[in-house]
């Protein structure tokens, strides 16, 4: 069977192709206007046979919430909790702020109505639905010209009727609805609350993108298209259509699978996966196999409380946009100049970027960008960095030595921060350097942090595509409990049961064979008395009270430090994980030759370094083989990113065509 990964970013659009373990790739601009566009065109360009499998990642959740433009949306919440998503929680970002700011609400207060309904913990209605005020409430969502609606109602993780209700009242009203006890049926109702209000806010795009991208593929007869989750695993596009909050960090999610993969072929355990496109920079740490979070994450500082993978993003990237500030620094992203006009250096953009200073520094070959199909243009990047000049008082080289410098800083603190500041050392781990700009700036990072190996894969500008061919189906299900650990098995007996005949209906429903399917059930656990939890494998080790207590003992120790034996636990959450396997590409494999003869040069390049111009040879990555070794300084480009090795670096090529660098002096 062919498969073909897509992953839309900021800056390019990546393709991958894999057909009877043969490799494609390819990389066209994109089309941030309408990315079904470039998706087309590479489809069309690669001429991608009948029956070939789609997986594809997509920003367009992502973006929309990013820059606010998603659909008009309202929110339909219980009596008395119609500021939830105003009220938020009292954590202040900007502790020593004397006007600190909040994050705008997808939903504006005037979209926010209330009903009288009321639940208690235990499910008991206290307070029945009144269904004429809500029928009152539609009318003037309808009237207010809203398309979505998000309805959150407190305590309906434990009795969602009423919520359902409301749903097929709004349906009928053809409004897009998106229920909290469908998309989180968990407690805490303003990360719920918000939860929900994003999916509602961007699940019409999202069906209308995936729809009309759908449509458009069914002239080549794909087999099936599948969309990248924030989780790790892929969904069918039905369901992606749907839920679209699970898809808000699928493109990174790729990344972190592919390195994922590529890592343990190659022997290494504990990975820091580096992944630097053209518009940010995700990073993060995989020890044995990448952590699913629990606790989701934020994006534009709104709670998204959904299991995603454990990514930290920066905004510097290859076009990210470099300017100096009114105190005379120099300061790179977090805008960017994206895929138009792109950097200064693509023909278009006068304004300098990242790129643009790598250009300049000669680690980037004008004529061998994209494998000879985009030719740069330096003398654009000089005039853009000239501009800076007057404020700097540099020479545009040194501008742009500085410029590199900034935006390593800034991708060290991320590293720093999924690393050193969560309790891991960085020197046990291998940086897996990838995107278009990762492995131009590996070695140096390596280097500040002390990592031992850098990792760069045989294609490392399109490993985020490659992870999603990579990628097992993944659904997730959650249930709050609220019960003391004792006697907490035999009370969620009959919940653990209906999650699974669930979970076994929806794999079924996306194609995932019994025999190939896995269920794993977790529990957050927590101290009595804690705010938030640990969650814990529900697993043969830990298949009774005794063995659950005294893992989330070790996993609370691990973690902070300190375990209350003596006090008493609590369950939270039942989690199931449903995993259907799917094939796993095969990479190509060649046993290294000790006794190759030194790669040749494909030509010279005039690199900046350390205040001083010399020549540096340049290599083609297709001419190296398992064996083959590069002492630096060296550039080695290929049609999807470029690979620039500092002096005192060595790289060897491994018997999956990686390159291993490590440095050849202390």
């Amino acid at each position: 069977m062919t498969a073909l990964g897509v992953d839309i970013g900021g800056t390019f659009t990546d393709f991958v192709v894999l057909h009877d373990g043969a490799i494609r790739i390819y990389k066209l601009p994109s089309t941030p206007d309408d990315p079904s566009r470039s998706f087309l065109q590479g489809v069309e360009a690669l001429q991608i046979p009948v029956g070939t499998r789609y997986v594809h990642g997509s920003t367009v959740a992502t973006n929309a919430v990013l820059e606010r433009r998603g659909v008009r949306t309202a929110l339909i919440t219980s009596e008395g909790f119609r500021d939830v998503l105003e009220l938020a929680r009292q954590t202040r970002n900007e502790l020593y702020s004397l006007a600190p700011t909040k994050p705008r609400p997808v939903i504006p207060r005037e979209l926010c109505f209330e009903v009288p309904e009321r639940v208690d913990r235990d499910g008991q209605v206290l307070v029945p639905l009144d269904e004429a005020r809500v029928e009152e409430v539609l009318d003037q969502i309808v009237a207010a010209g809203a398309e979505s609606v998000a309805v959150v109602f407190l305590f309906s993780f434990t009795h969602p009727e009423h919520e359902r209700i409301v749903g097929e009242r709004a349906r009928a009203r053809g409004l897009s609805v998106s229920l909290s006890c469908e998309i989180l049926p968990e407690y805490r109702e303003y990360e719920r609350a918000s939860t929900t209000s994003v999916n509602a806010y961007v699940a019409p795009l999202m069906d209308r993108y995936l729809g009309r991208l759908d449509q458009q593929l069914e002239k080549h007869q794909r087999e099936r298209l599948q969309i990248m989750q924030s989780n790790g695993g892929v969904i069918s596009v039905s369901v992606a259509r749907k839920e679209a909050v699970r898809t808000v960090l699928s493109g990174p999610a790729g990344g972190v699978m592919g390195a994922w993969r590529v890592g343990s072929l190659a022997g290494f355990s504990r990975l820091l996966a580096f992944d630097m496109g053209g518009t940010s920079t995700d990073v993060s740490l995989i020890d044995g196999e990448p952590c699913v979070s629990t606790e989701g994450g934020t994006i534009s500082g709104l709670p998204i409380r959904i299991p995603m993978l454990d990514i930290h993003t920066v905004g510097a990237g290859g076009g990210s946009l470099v300017r100096v500030d009114a105190g005379g620094a120099l300061r790179v992203g977090p805008e960017s100049a994206g895929a138009d006009p792109g950097p200064a250096a693509y023909g278009r953009g006068e304004r300098p970027t990242v790129t643009d200073a790598n250009l300049l520094l000669g680690r980037l070959v004008p004529d061998r960008f994209l494998g000879g199909r985009m030719r740069l243009h330096p003398e654009r990047s000089r005039s853009a960095l000239e501009r800076l000049e007057s404020a700097l008082g540099l020479s545009p080289e040194d501008t742009a030595a500085g410029i590199v410098d900034v935006a390593n800083a800034q991708m060290a603190r991320a590293l720093r921060r999924v690393s050193v500041e969560r309790g891991h050392d960085p020197r046990r781990c291998c940086l897996v350097a990838f995107g278009g700009s990762g492995p131009l700036h590996a070695c140096d990072l390596a280097r500040q942090m002390g990592i031992p190996h850098v990792l760069i894969p045989r294609y490392p500008g399109i490993l985020s595509a490659l992870g999603m061919l990579m990628s097992d189906l993944r659904k997730e299900y959650s249930r709050t409990v609220m019960h003391p650990l004792e006697g907490v098995l035999s009370a969620i007996a009959p919940l653990r049961a209906e999650l699974e005949a669930r979970a076994r209906k929806d794999m079924a429903a996306e194609g995932a064979a019994p025999e190939e399917t896995d269920f794993s059930f977790w529990l957050d656990m927590r101290y009595q008395g804690q705010s938030y939890e640990l969650s814990i494998p529900l697993g043969a080790v830990n298949a009774d009270e005794r063995g659950l207590r005294h893992a989330f003992d070790d996993a609370h120790r691990l973690r902070y430090g300190a375990a209350s034996p003596e006090a008493r636990c609590e369950v939270v959450n039942v989690r199931l994980r449903a995993v259907g396997r799917t094939p796993r590409p095969e990479l190509p494999y060649g046993d290294p030759c000790p006794d190759l003869p030194a790669p040749e040069p494909a030509g010279q390049a005039e690199i900046y370094l350390s205040g001083q111009s010399r020549a540096c040879p340049v290599f083609e990555r297709q001419t190296l083989h398992p064996g083959h070794a590069i002492a630096g300084p060296a550039v080695i480009t290929q049609e999807d990113a470029t690979t620039w090795l500092p002096p005192a670096w060595t790289a060897a090529v491994d018997g999956w065509y990686n390159l291993v660098a490590v440095p050849s002096s202390p």
